[in-house]
């Protein structure tokens, strides 16, 4: 009896020194491996990019970060939970990896509490609940000299930049200020379409491409009409500007002359620039086309501002109207651009997904340049190229499509252009003459203040520029979802054309850590064999429709001939009689093969889209289940074998 009680004390021991040790390990584990993890995502979403660990190995002085986040109200909406543990883990990584330079505090900003006020007099916006409660889910940053940044809101629609915007106020905070880019552009950038008078009724709405880069650096436009680029301008982006005179080119000549970074782009046609604001009318003053051709020459590249690239492969689909039946169509005057045409070598596009561009021109090396001409994006091979006065006369995405005719080259759309320059002027022209070749306004500061810079023929080093025969790449409805108004509005980016802009900047500033991260969005994947099999449908389609119409034009041209007066009555012509059954037999037999060919458009895809949801739903189930089946089987026999040998 003593020793069953034994027994039973031992046992009830062993659970509870179990029970103990249970709870020692977990508690052991979470503090000793609480930064320890396993990322077995494919796209290694809870990985920190080499670039964050760049930017906090910089980091001179402690930086906190305040995480606000009403996680008592938010416990009923999962998908708002579940990306805040997302954001929670992300900053804690950072934290863990900054070596004691980021203290992160994690405040819930309970309602009608001092957290609360605290959250709104930091500018974070909160969101409004059905029942009335408001949520707080974004992040404040503050250095040791009354810097501050903010993410108001961590939006949904961002979460696939939720590292680079965590970063990015990272940096901000660990820099004494922000790097100058200098603007020349004709385009409405900081007003958008509406240009001024939309921005003095307060209804402007800037690219949103410009409010990235108002985020990142310090903007400073100039006119397009200057002697001097100012010496704080670290790199000097030019983008779609109008003509400018011999005096600003000089400008520009020899900023680059004494080392400075340009970014070009350049247009044959500029659909942004054309783009309406609420009058009904473009910005007043616009410039259709643009180029820097002095300057490009000496740069050792060729623009061609006369033709437009149209690509079959690459080509946008778009709303027609034209037919009911199909709805889209390619458009091979705008092009999404692959990773497959991004040079995979160049930092600035190795780790974009794609390009949305529209009418662009095209680049080639000059012979005999001494710089050195990289493509960084090209079209496909099942290109060629329109004249502009065609594209300019509107032809629609059908009538491009049944006139197209490739001719098997790549055409370059933007390059880097390195290596020693020489000057595109043989001296300092006459600074005293304006873009109208009138004398200057000695009352303009730039006329007044400014002094040209002292001629010099070559660059010292080499040169970096980057050139784009594109100016649509800035236009937000080739590029993002905008969602919400004013300055609540959020960026949903559908191309990484942002991205190609800011990692250009930045590595022409030579500033490589965010490239990284501005391209771990998700990726998108077209369906490939889906497009190939509507391509070949559309090209079917269209070639059976062209035919028709040649033989209804051919036959109403023989039909007219019969009824011109001074023909045979065509009623007693037995031939004619016959002609007019046999038009109309092959008439009713050509719309029965349009017929066919509409509705086998979407035939081979519903049929492909069958054979996916069968794998994925019924097969591997099956294959699964067989498998499982099977198993049993030769264990059976294992079982069975191994009781006869006993026997």
């Amino acid at each position: 009896m003593k020793q069953a009680h034994l027994r039973s004390g031992y046992r009830v021991l062993t659970l509870a020194l179990l029970a103990v040790l249970f709870i020692a390990v977990n508690l052991f584990s979470n503090i000793v491996f609480r930064s320890a993890q396993i990322d077995l995502t494919q796209n290694r979403l809870f990985t920190l990019s080499q670039g964050t660990e760049n930017v906090l190995a910089k980091i001179d002085e402690p930086i906190t970060l305040k995480f606000f986040y009403s996680e008592s109200l938010a416990n009923d909406f999962p998908q708002v939970r579940t990306y805040a543990n997302r954001v929670r883990d992300m900053l804690e990584e950072i934290r863990d990896r900054s070596h004691g330079k980021i203290v992160l505090e994690v405040v819930d900003p309970e309602p009608f509490s001092e957290q609360e006020d605290l959250a709104m007099s930091l500018g974070l916006k909160g969101a409004r609940t059905t029942e009335g409660e408001v949520i707080y889910f974004g992040l404040v940053g503050t250095n040791l000299v009354d810097g501050i940044e903010a993410i108001p809101y961590f939006a949904d629609a961002r979460q696939q930049y939720l590292e680079y915007d965590v970063t990015r106020l990272i940096q901000n905070l660990s820099r004494p200020k922000k790097p100058v880019l200098g603007i020349v552009t004709n385009l409405p950038m900081d007003t958008g379409a509406g240009g001024l008078m939309e921005a003095m009724r307060g209804q402007s709405q800037p690219f949103m491409i410009y409010q990235e880069l108002q985020d990142r650096f310090e903007i400073n436009f100039l006119e397009q009409d200057f002697v001097k680029v100012p010496k704080d301008v670290d790199v000097l982006m030019i983008a779609h500007p109008k003509q400018l005179n011999e005096r600003t080119l000089y400008a520009i000549d020899q900023f680059v002359m004494r080392g400075g970074r340009v970014l070009a782009f350049v247009d044959p046609h500029s659909e942004v620039s054309l783009t309406a604001g609420s009058n009904g009318q473009p910005v007043q003053g616009y410039t259709e086309a643009s180029d820097l051709a002095p300057l490009l020459k000496a740069w050792g590249v060729d623009f061609d501002s006369k033709h437009i690239v149209g690509d079959r492969k690459l080509a946008m689909r778009v709303q027609t109207g034209l037919d009911a039946r199909r709805g889209q169509s390619d458009y091979v005057l705008w092009m999404s651009i692959p990773k497959g045409e991004l040079d995979q070598n160049d930092i600035v596009t190795a780790n974009l997904d794609h390009l949305n561009l529209a009418t662009v021109g095209s680049l080639k090396p000059v012979a005999g340049a001494t710089t050195h001409f990289t493509p960084l994006f090209w079209s496909s091979d099942d290109a060629e190229l329109y004249d502009l006065a065609y594209v300019k006369s509107g032809p629609t995405p059908d009538d491009l499509l049944r006139g197209f005719k490739p001719t098997g080259e790549r055409y370059v759309i933007g390059a880097r252009v390195s290596g020693p320059l020489k000057s595109a002027f043989a001296a300092m022209p006459d600074m005293t003459r304006d873009s109208t070749g009138g004398a200057t306004d000695p009352t303009r500061k730039s006329d007044a203040n400014e002094t040209p810079e002292t001629y010099q023929a070559g660059t010292k080093g080499d040169a970096n520029i980057i050139v784009v025969a594109d100016s649509d790449i800035f236009d937000d409805r080739f590029w993002v979802q905008i969602q919400g108004d004013g300055n609540d509005r959020v960026a949903q980016p559908i191309a990484d054309n942002a991205q190609f802009v800011l990692s250009a900047i930045d590595n022409l500033m030579g500033s490589d850590d965010l490239i990284s991260l501005r391209a771990r969005e998700r990726a998108d994947r077209p369906f490939t064999v889906v497009d190939n099999l509507r391509r070949d449908a559309e090209r079917h389609f269209l070639a059976e429709q062209e035919r028709l119409k040649t033989k209804i034009a051919d036959t109403e041209q023989k039909l007219v001939a019969l009824q011109t007066p001074g023909a045979a009555d065509a009623s007693a012509d037995p031939h004619a009689q016959e002609e007019i059954v046999q038009f109309r037999s092959e008439l009713l037999q050509s719309r029965k093969s349009l017929r066919d060919v509409q509705r086998n458009l979407r035939r081979n895809i519903d049929s492909l889209a069958t054979a996916v949801r069968f794998i994925n739903v019924a097969l591997m189930p099956i294959l699964i289940a067989l498998f499982a089946l099977g198993l049993a089987v030769i264990r059976y026999r294992r079982r069975k074998a191994r009781a006869e040998k006993g026997a």
